[in-house]
């Protein structure tokens, strides 16, 4: 298995183990981290769903501004606090809460005629829970594990206590400030009491509360709950989305009688300065006693959003698959459509997400992004490091390549892997190029000298025959092969190869009197070049070292033309073929001195060839053949 598959099973492992410790955590409702991400995930689906019809099953009746305006100020007193509850007794509601804690006593006629009041109308009024700690639990099982526990309780007085029923006013805030749940019951060392919300329903359906381990149950309507026995809380929109009628009018009697019949009524502050107010992704300052209806419309029609161990457990599922499945598309392809890919799993999963908040079920949000963002962030990181570093590898590969190969070639395999893997016959112009004398001049100067000998050779070759677009297919030594047309046959290689031949013979030259004395005047050098038919393919087995050269009688003859420059004397050998290829004005004719043709025997070949002979020295022109 190579370094990259795996890199890939070992980072979608961590993934998973990653996955499955905060999922774990979500689960037991331990991931509180993930909570003001959460909020604001939550706020954005929800402005994003918009406001939303709310039922009118409940009523709130607000002591606002005209009330206390009415009343002579705020608080109110207990006598009028009592003719607006028996104002709504008089409409005959299902239940009457009021959201209003009546835990010291007031006058004695005031506090007599409201307890007159509650007691002719099925009533709820508030008792607030006192925490030491801002999250304390009782770690026990069962269907009460999980709930908080407070400290203590305050009760209302007994004289109201006697005539209503009670329930727990407070609401659950996240660390942004806002209620997102409401607990559903709340204990204390030495009593169990539910939520106002709960007992309001109860008090309407004339059914008492069943509990259970992730609902409850209030006649034939069963309510989720998240963990501890939470209502998660979906807002149908800003101040007033739910029916809300100002007690001043019931007082005034300028209401109609039957705006109360039938429903639960909601009695609570939302006079300016009041202090109960809570941020909403609707409304920063909702009236608390809207929270309170909230909860008690999603408890009597169940359109409360779905949130129990169930969805918890498929929040975890969903962040793991998400992450697993980002981690596997950048393993897959980085690229274009690898990206594109990713973001459509990302889109798809937001999407998706959001239409499930749609349709009641509040999916986490937070959660898939945590679970995915550090192994995606780590392992895309550690695959952009591994890419540049393979990219700087081949780089430095290419490099090397174009030093053992011709440039033009080590381009040309670059831009096509499979150059040549198929022969190929065409025409071609081959030049080669040898120093004369260097074998006896070897043995004195030791390996260093050779090599430095060669080193500077080899660069005044390279330098001339990549200046003409010729291709050194080889260096043999003290000579090279040069090919004009590798990579397909063009009219105007044979005129390359000769001004290459001249360019290179007087580069060597001037190479050579740059030499030592004793050195310059051993050896010499000789260039013979042909035109005509090669075969150029690759050389070598599959799998092994292979070399691109080309073959043939052409190359044959164009080694062998520099025996006869080096038997005439002459620097440069030219096949007549290359010369009249090449075409009039080639830079052999007019840079030198040149004789010929002369008909000549080449050695392990049956025919004869016409050759032209070229040194440097004054110019000559090609006379006719013989």
């Amino acid at each position: 298995m190579n370094r990259r598959a795996f890199q890939t099973p070992i980072a979608l492992a961590l993934t998973l183990l990653w996955g499955i410790a905060l999922s774990l955590q979500h689960w037991h409702g331990d991931a509180w981290f993930l909570d003001r991400v959460e909020a604001t995930l939550i706020d954005l689906r929800m402005l994003a769903r918009g406001p939303r019809q709310a039922p009118d099953e409940v009523v709130i009746v607000a002591i606002d501004d005209a009330t206390a305006e009415l009343a002579g100020g705020y608080p109110l007193k207990r006598d009028v606090l009592a003719r607006i509850v028996t104002a709504i007794a008089e409409q005959g509601p299902r239940a009457l809460a009021l959201d209003l804690l009546l835990v010291d006593p007031g006058p004695e006629a005031g506090d007599a005629s409201l307890a007159s009041a509650l007691s002719a109308a099925p009533s709820v009024i508030a008792a607030a829970a006192v925490y030491g700690q801002s999250r304390q639990f009782v770690d026990e099982a069962g269907p009460l594990g999980r709930i908080a526990g407070a400290t203590r309780f305050l009760m209302p007085l007994k004289r109201f206590g006697d005539v209503a029923q009670i329930g727990v006013v407070n609401v659950a805030t996240d660390q942004s400030g806002a209620p997102r749940t409401m607990p559903m019951l709340f204990r204390s060392a030495d009593r169990l009491l539910p939520a106002l919300p709960l007992r309001v329903v109860a008090v309407a359906t004339g059914q008492e509360p069943i509990i259970e381990a992730d609902r409850l149950l209030v006649g034939d309507r069963a309510s989720p709950t998240d963990v501890g026995h939470v209502l998660p809380l979906a807002y149908y929109g800003p101040h007033g989305s739910i029916l809300t009628i100002s007690a001043a009018d019931l007082l005034l009697d300028r209401l109609d009688k039957a705006t109360l019949s039938g429903r639960v009524a909601v009695l609570g502050a939302t006079v300016t300065g009041g202090g109960d107010v809570f941020a909403t992704a609707f409304d920063p300052v909702l009236p608390g006693v809207e929270v309170i209806a909230t909860a008690i419309s999603h408890l009597l029609t169940g359109d409360g959003p779905l949130r129990d161990r169930q969805t918890r457990l498929a929040d975890g599922i969903i962040a793991i698959l998400f992450a697993l499945c980002l981690v596997g598309l950048i393993a897959w392809q980085r690229s274009s459509a690898g990206a594109v890919a990713l973001a459509a799993v990302v889109v798809l999963w937001l999407a998706s997400n959001m239409v499930a908040f749609a349709q009641g079920f509040w999916l986490s949000g937070a959660l898939p992004l945590a679970v995915a963002l550090p192994p995606v962030m780590l392992f895309g990181l550690s695959q952009i490091w591994r890419d540049r570093r393979e990219a700087r590898l081949f780089a430095e590969r290419a490099e090397l390549l174009q030093r053992f190969q011709a440039p033009a070639l080590a381009r040309q395999l670059q831009r096509d892997p499979d150059f040549l893997k198929t022969p190929v016959r065409q025409e071609a112009a081959i030049v080669f190029i040898d120093i004369s004398g260097f074998t006896g001049l070897s043995e004195t100067l030791g390996p260093d000298g050779v090599r430095d000998l060669l080193s500077g050779f080899y660069e005044v070759v390279e330098k001339e025959a990549s200046g003409c677009g010729g291709t050194i297919t080889s260096f043999m030594g003290d000579g090279a092969m040069i090919v004009f047309g590798l990579s397909g046959a063009d009219r105007g290689d044979a005129s390359a190869a000769l001004e290459c031949c001249v360019r290179l013979a007087g580069a060597t030259r001037h190479w050579l009197d740059d030499l030592p004395e004793a050195m310059a005047s051993r050896v010499g050098f000789k260039i013979g070049a042909h035109f005509g038919v090669v075969v150029a393919s690759r050389m070598g087995g599959e799998g092994h070292h292979q070399q691109i050269t080309a073959t043939g009688d052409t190359v044959n003859v164009a080694s062998r033309l520099m025996e006869v420059a080096a038997a005439r004397g002459v620097e440069l050998a030219v096949s007549d073929d290359l010369l009249r290829a090449a075409g009039p004005g080639a830079a052999v004719c007019a840079s030198g001195s040149i004789e010929g043709p002369s008909r000549i025997p080449i050695r392990g070949r049956a025919g004869a060839l016409f050759v032209w002979y070229w040194s440097a020295g004054a110019q000559g022109a090609p006379g006719a053949k013989p």
